[in-house]
């Protein structure tokens, strides 16, 4: 983040303190304030908007009191150096200006809290609904093929069997990959030699075969030999080009391109479509986060829904060493860029 956008409401905040230090203050409002009673005035509403933008961005709790103890010592140390005499008068405005980071630190701490229960929460909804249907159609598939017709099994009640044990045994998986990463175990990659370009059109074909109906387009440089873990890269391929199906503009053909620049190689993955917003693109590889496409109605979310699957895409490529990139625009749509290393010696 930006120097702009670390400091962001701090001088709001500030400004708000500097008005409360001036009012009158009775010692059942200091006591009130002491136990984060405090009526909320504009200075809790500043802070309150910071603590929910910084849960969006994927600060921690200990990232955002360490915001608060670094803007109390911030002022503290410009204030003391142009102050003469310390008094009664001096003492009372640095207990009153002490209250206020204390009440605004709590004020983002409690919109942070509520926000990160609603994701919680949202995530549990999206699991439980998600799951929902796969099972009901293998539930359906059950009951089918215990009705033979003439000696043979329903072919279609397999295919969507089969289907809809690969989307809970996917999701399972993404979420076994998340707690990893949460445990700090990380993502276990394991690089050995191989065809990168081979990899690349069998991911590129297993797309195409699960989408008919939509254009992509392949420009992959042949002969990539290089180290890397076949298995997991496969998946990182398979989430960037389903997300790009998903949320491009079914008009427009999904582009994939692969090409060596010097000691890397890089894959890039393009759609057209609706850009993704300017505040969804610093968050958009951080786990449990949807960014909502226009194109794609509520029933037609992609697999990944469960806001995982760029997130483990991202730890995949830095098992690898490599790097994971997005821009976006109305004029030259949306594109993620893969970069690795050619001589990876990554290990789990």
């Amino acid at each position: 983040m930006s120097v702009v956008e670390l400091r962001d409401h701090a001088h709001e905040i500030l400004l708000a303190m500097a008005d409360e230090m001036e009012s009158s203050q009775s010692e059942a409002e200091r006591e009130a304030k002491s136990k984060g009673l405090a009526k909320p005035g504009i200075k809790a509403t500043f802070a309150a908007v910071h603590g929910t933008l910084r849960q969006r961005v994927g600060f921690d709790l200990t990232q955002l009191s360490a915001e608060y103890r670094a803007l109390r010592a911030s002022v503290l140390r410009l204030w003391m150096a142009h102050i003469g005499e310390v008094d009664a008068t001096v003492l009372e405005e640095l207990m009153r200006f002490n209250e206020g980071i204390d009440q605004g630190l709590a004020e983002a701490m409690l919109t942070y809290s509520e926000h990160m229960a609603s994701s919680r929460d949202t995530f549990l909804a999206v699991l439980g609904h998600d799951l929902r249907s796969p099972l009901g159609a293998l539930s359906s598939c059950i009951h089918l093929l215990g009705h033979v017709v003439d000696g043979k099994p329903n072919e279609r009640a397999l295919r969507i069997a089969r289907q809809s044990v690969a989307s809970i045994s996917e999701m399972i998986t993404d979420l076994l990959e998340y707690t990893r990463t949460r445990l700090g175990r990380g993502i276990e990659v394991t690089p050995q030699a191989g065809n990168f370009s081979a990899l690349c059109e069998e991911a590129f074909d297993q797309v195409c075969a699960a989408y008919p109906h939509r254009k992509l387009e392949a420009d992959i440089a042949p002969g990539v030999v290089m180290n890397f873990d076949a298995s997991r890269m496969r998946q990182v391929l398979s989430n960037l080009l389903s997300n790009a199906v998903q949320h491009g503009d079914p008009t427009f053909p999904v582009a994939v391109e692969v090409r060596v620049y010097g000691d890397a190689v890089q894959l890039i993955i393009k759609n057209r479509g609706t850009p993704i917003p300017a505040d969804s693109m610093q968050v958009i590889f951080n786990p449990l986060v949807q960014v909502a496409s226009k194109e794609s109605e509520p029933h037609e979310r992609p697999a990944t829904s469960l806001g995982l699957g760029l997130f483990i895409a991202r730890e995949i490529v830095k098992g690898h060493t490599g790097t994971i990139t997005v821009t976006s625009s109305e004029s030259e749509g949306t594109s993620f860029a893969v970069r690795l290393p050619l001589s990876n010696s990554a290990g789990s």
